[in-house]
């Protein structure tokens, strides 16, 4: 998914001073799936420990380049690792119920309700990932999955549909079977409209037959358009609210398209939620490397000291797909690269990248930290952005569609697929450096394509476990808007005309240009 690489000057000496003047890229192929960090944390919920290997006995020098390996635990599966943990954390905060559910487990259970349940996301991402989890030990011991749609489907029909998408990958022992059907036994169906409060009662009724008067706590997964999201959060909350435990919403991006829209989702929310019942899901975040970002970090004694404008250049986040928008054009043309990808995705990992160390691994330090990268941020200008828009191109007997020859796309749009830009960070740390970013469809590559655990079923875990480090906070997201709107407000009252690149090129010439203006080249042209 990330790598993480750092070239030296070429004029430094020594394995110190090769730092010196550098840049460090962090690229995010989507389907790459390397790991490639020095040290790993181990979370066991409350204590801490530090597996930490010699970093420069982790570094491979080749043409000038600093590269880290992917890092390797043996005979433990992602997942065995993942319940184990991989991070600290201190114990969330949490109301009363909460605490009196982890005193007492065992008369407790945990509602798992996927509104949407018969969407593409639900059915790809979000059941394989609860199996995963059950398969590895990571759910409570009592538990139940509901999915929740308007489409007339019976459980057996949900049971069915669900486990054409689960699979093994996870490890290849004999009783994945036999583990696919206890799951699939847990799982059920409820039909309904997602902005009534009679079809989410009924809900309610039901879940508390499975949770037979076990103290409960309920998880809505909102895998939803955006524009229903209120409907259901009303309905859920005002008919199908614990009446003991905690409830949580997992609210899928987008949020929002810009400052005003995702202000005013803010506040529909919080009409009927706290914030800390909103657990703002962004996937990219659940990625070990970037997980493992603060680590890199803050326990590296090497990095820490040199993480600053005095010794990088630049710093690069390059997100780069191999395929255009693949029936998914409809949804695509209402937002673009920028939205898509870099205001939140590239953006969060910016401001973990470059946030100061928190005063404690407390999920609410830790973001207090980031949003005050995000605050210290220069207003983007438009000459610090360039656009792409991916047209058809013929390689060999193959022609490949343009991003306007999707019949859901309209012909005249002008919705870049690329995107570059030049951001700047006004503190002390990082005065003066250029913060590169770039993401495109249907480029040249991606790189890698190995599988690992999906990123949704660490975020799902957090958010059954409220650990929240990883959900958007929402100042962060007013923070991050605050950034972006004015400039793409500009590209869309201007009509600004993006610069066409071939399927499957390395995007626009004006990317490079823009590199060149900060005397940088993009790294992966190495």
């Amino acid at each position: 998914m990330v790598t993480l690489y750092s070239s030296p000057s070429t004029h430094s000496s020594g394995p110190v001073a090769s730092y010196s003047n550098s840049s460090i890229g962090l690229y995010n192929y989507h389907h790459n799936k390397q790991i490639a960090v020095s040290s790993i944390l181990s979370r066991k919920f409350g204590s801490l420990q530090i597996n930490q290997k010699p970093f420069w006995n982790a570094v491979r020098m080749q043409d000038g380049a600093v590269a880290i390996p992917p890092s390797k635990i043996e005979n433990e599966t992602p997942l065995k690792k993942l319940k184990n943990g991989i991070s600290p954390v201190a114990p969330p905060k949490e109301q009363k119920d909460t605490i009196d559910f982890d005193s007492n487990k065992a008369k407790s259970t945990v509602s798992i309700t996927v509104v949407g349940a018969s969407g593409d996301l639900a059915k790809k991402k979000i059941f394989p990932a609860l199996f995963a989890l059950y398969y590895e030990g990571c759910l409570p011991e009592h538990f139940t999955i509901f999915g929740y749609a308007r489409s007339k489907m019976t459980d057996a029909e949900l049971r069915n549909m669900v486990s054409k998408t689960l699979t093994c990958r996870i490890d290849k022992r004999e009783n994945c079977g036999e583990k696919m059907e206890q799951f699939l036994e847990r799982c059920f169906y409820h039909s309904g409209q997602y902005d009534s409060l009679e079809n989410f009662a009924e809900l309610d009724k039901k879940l508390k037959e499975h949770e037979a008067g076990r103290f409960s706590n309920r998880l809505f997964y909102l895998s939803i358009p955006p524009n229903i999201f209120i409907n259901a959060v009303r309905c859920a909350s005002l008919s199908a609210s614990s009446a003991h435990g905690w409830t949580r919403v997992i609210v899928e991006k987008p949020f929002g398209r810009d400052s005003e829209s995702s202000a005013a989702l803010t506040r529909s929310l919080k009409q009927y939620l706290n914030e800390d019942q909103i657990f703002r899901i962004d996937h990219y975040l659940g990625k070990e490397l970037v997980e493992n970002l603060s680590v890199l970090r803050f326990s590296n004694l090497i990095f820490e000291p040199l993480w600053s404008r005095q010794y990088i250049r630049n710093v690069q986040f390059i997100f780069s797909e191999d395929f255009g928008t693949e029936g998914r054009g409809g949804y695509f043309d209402h937002y673009g690269i920028i939205r898509d990808i870099m205001q939140n995705h590239l953006l969060q990992i910016l401001a973990l990248f470059a946030m100061e160390t928190p005063v404690s691994l407390d999920a609410e330090d830790i973001r207090n930290e980031k949003v005050k990268v995000l605050r210290s941020m220069r207003p983007l200008q438009l000459d610090d952005v360039i656009i792409g828009q991916y047209k058809c191109h013929t390689k060999g007997d193959v022609t490949y569609p343009g991003y306007t020859d999707d019949k859901t796309v309209p012909k005249d749009s002008l919705t870049p697929t690329f995107a570059a830009a030049a951001l700047f960070i006004d503190n002390a740390r990082w005065d003066g450096v250029p913060f590169l970013m770039k993401a495109g469809k249907a480029l040249h590559t991606r790189r890698y394509s190995k599988e690992i655990p999906d990123a949704y079923e660490r975020l799902l875990l957090d958010a059954i476990e409220g650990e929240r480090r990883l959900f958007i906070r929402s100042d962060e997201l007013d923070a991050a808007w605050s950034l972006f709107t004015p400039v793409l407000k500009e590209l869309e009252d201007k009509k600004i005309v993006p610069e066409y690149y071939p399927y499957g090129s390395r995007g626009p010439i004006g990317a490079h240009y823009l590199a060149a203006r900060y005397k940088v080249r993009w790294g992966d042209l190495v």
